[in-house]
Parts: C-alpha cells; structure tokens; sequence
C-alpha cells in the first residue's frame, strides 16, 4: 500500500447509516502487510439475497471459482476477504485455501459451505497460508458489529492510498431503504467487469433474480467504462447482497424486475456503483488527473465505447495529459487503431469546452494559451465526435505518471 494519499482522495468520507442485518469486523493476520487490518468479515442475516458479477479473465482466481460455483444458489451468510495475496494461479493449493477458508467461515457463522462467499486481492502466483486467518474468524463472527464501514473499505487494500466507500438512501414503497457500498482497487483495472473488489449491501427485501438483473445491467456504465491501465485482474469481484430486513419497516418484497417500484432504488443503486468506480479512478497507481473520455457521432454505441476505451487506454494519450499537453494528435492516432468506423475529414476534438480539432485539422480559432491553463487542472474532459452516427458512449481513466512505474516495479518487494 502507497504511504502518499493520492491529491483526488476525496476530502471527506460520507456517514455510513447502518444495514439492517449486516455485521462486520476486521482483522490483522500479517498476510503481507505489517500494522495493518487484511481480513475482512461480514455476515448477514438468515435469508440474504446475494448477486455477484466476475472477472471475465480466462485465468481467475480460486476464490472467484468458489463464488462462481456458490452464486445460482442465491445466499449469503457471510463473506470473507483477505488482501495481500489474490489465491491467484496457485493451483491445487489454491483450491485447498479456498475450501479451509469456507469451512472455517461456515462454522464461524453457523451456515453451510454454499452460503459463503470469498475474495482474495494482492499478489497473483504466490500460495496463500489459509492458516494465517482462518482461526481468527470464529471471533471475528461474534465481534462483528453493524457500522464498521469506514474499517471495512480499508481492510481490503493493497495499492489503494485510501478507502473507497458510498451510500444512499432511498424508498421503496413508503419504506426508506439503506444502500452501502466499499470497493477497492488502483491499478490493474480495466473494464471486463471491474478489476477490482466490491461489495455493496442493502437491506431493501429484493429476490436474487432480480438483485443480479440490476448488478448486470449497472456495471455497463459504471464499473465497466472505467480503465486505470487497461490491464484485467484475475480476481475482480462485485456482489451486491439484500438482507430484507426492510421488510419489518413495510417495504414490499421485490420479486419481479418490472416492478415499478424498482425504479428509485435502480437509480440510487447505480448512483452508488458510479461514485465507487470513480473513486478507484482517481486513486489509479500515481494518478494526478481523473479524465473523462466521451465519443459521439459513432456508428453505435458499442463502436462509441470501444473508440473511448482505445483514448483511454493508450499510454501516449494518458502521458500527454500528465504533462499537461492538449495533444489532440494522440487522440486522433487512438481513434485511428481502434479498429471501429471513423473519418478523418469528419472528426473534431475537444479538450473541455476547447474546441483543438475540426474535420480533420487543427481548429482555426485553436489557443495554445487557453489549452495549456485547462490541462494544468486536476479533472480533464476528452471529447471526440466521429460524425457518423448517433453512438455515443462515456468512459473514465487517469493520467499516466511516473508513480506509476514506480509502485508497480515495487510491487513484489
């Protein structure tokens, strides 16, 4: 974990409310860092709905498998995450962590093997010693208290320089309704569901189908159109877990995705799943910069992501912007490789509201001076229109800094 907080660490953490049915407690087992929490507990209450999204890595790691495997029976009674070591790539050992690990959360929350949920993040191809942790988390289950939020976020971090969390409130039916979510993750994060961890809780009473309908569709916007690196991990993990405890205070079960009564907390949820996907953004390995990267006038909206994804991703274009160049030169180069339909008599580019670049050449009005004093701010705004269409599509990243290197030739040692 860095020492230096990232300048875009937020300036405040929100008060985490309570979820009604939720319990979580921390621990420090030395897995890899020193004088600092790296496991982290939850149990929920009998009858919680869990939903889940994965890494779409053709190398996943053991704990993802297990949940994978665990997901179709729709319960949760806990779920435990280590940091420090991903239990990635680490064969039949890693398998044999995974299953010491979900038999001691089982006995510790007194639930079968197929109502735990695990996650691991830190290093791939390193053997994880289960036994390091596995025997703190019979008292960890009965330390658990409700509002560890905040202590929750910081357990599972590894390169993060803060912790990542949000909340919102919202009715469903007359009933208000409590959605808190953490996240961890600052480098290897490139949309193919998150490269990350998160995990967000609420105690609206809603049926697993329709939980997973409503992770599925949110993560297109949010979690998968952000990129620190473009690199995907092997252990990216999103669940979303539903205690109903809700369902005492009047809110109506939810057991059909066309429930009109969905709406609010769709929107609330999503609103959620944003504010953490940003937030690992603007903690990107040595970032200096949050930027936003929009394409309109695509073909389709697909084409539109793809092309915003080849800005975000390149390194020439995420350098540039580090040293605060409008280089609009290496956003046409990125348009030009994606691969997508595009012309280049058609294209314009702007660096926020700066217009640089007008079909296929430099714009007429274009100021070096205006260019340079938008580029020294700490949140950069790309736009690209391709003029071909009514595609359109937004993605996030950071600038590419020297940190960045650094942290990562660091990272093992």
């Amino acid at each position: 974990m860095s020492t230096a907080i990232s300048p875009l660490a937020p300036k405040s953490y929100p008060k985490m409310p309570v979820v009604e049915g939720v319990r979580i407690a921390t621990g420090a087992a030395g897995i890899k860092y020193k004088g600092r929490t790296d496991v982290l507990l939850m149990t929920f209450e009998e009858g919680t709905a869990a939903a889940g999204v994965f890494t779409r890595s053709k190398c996943p790691s053991a704990p993802v498998e297990w949940c994978r495997r665990n997901l179709p029976g729709g319960k949760a009674r806990i779920l435990v995450v280590n940091s420090g070591n991903a239990n990635a790539f680490t064969g039949r050992k890693g398998h044999e962590a995974t299953t010491l690990t979900a038999a001691a959360a089982a006995r510790a929350a007194g639930c079968a093997e197929d109502e735990v949920f695990l996650a691991s993040t830190g290093v791939i191809g390193e053997p994880l010693d289960a036994g390091r942790f596995t025997h703190l988390l019979g008292d960890l289950a009965k330390q658990a208290e409700t509002g560890l939020w905040l202590e929750a976020a910081e357990a599972i971090m590894t390169t993060d320089t803060y912790p990542k969390v949000a909340t919102a409130k919202v009715k469903i039916g007359e009933a208000e309704v409590v959605i808190n979510g953490i996240a961890k993750g600052a480098g290897m994060i490139a949309p193919d569901m998150a490269t990350m961890l998160s995990f967000i809780a609420t105690d609206a009473p809603i049926a697993a189908p329709v939980l997973q309908m409503l992770l599925a569709k949110g993560v297109g916007p949010t979690f998968n159109s952000v990129t620190v690196d473009s690199d995907t991990s092997t252990s990216d993990t999103l669940m979303l877990f539903a205690t109903g405890a809700a369902l005492k205070r009047g809110a109506p079960v939810i057991s059909d995705p066309r429930d009109p009564r969905l709406g609010q907390f769709k929107r609330a949820l999503n609103r959620v799943l944003k504010s953490l996907a940003l937030q690992v953004v603007r903690d990107g390995e040595g970032a200096r910069k949050q930027v936003e990267v929009t394409v309109t006038g695509a073909k389709s909206a697909r084409s539109a992501k793809l092309i915003a994804l080849a800005i975000a991703n390149s390194p020439l274009v995420k350098t540039a912007i580090a040293g605060e160049d409008a280089n609009w030169g290496r956003v046409v180069m990125a348009v030009g490789k994606a691969g997508e339909p595009a012309e280049r008599d058609r294209l314009s580019i702007w660096f926020g509201d700066i217009r640089v670049a007008y079909e296929g050449e430099r714009d007429p009005g274009y100021s070096e001076d205006l260019s340079s004093a938008y580029m020294k701010g700490d949140e950069i705004a790309v736009r690209v229109d391709l003029g071909l269409g009514r595609g359109k599509a937004t993605v996030w990243t950071c600038d590419l800094t020297k940190e960045y290197v650094a942290i990562n030739g660091d990272y093992r040692s």
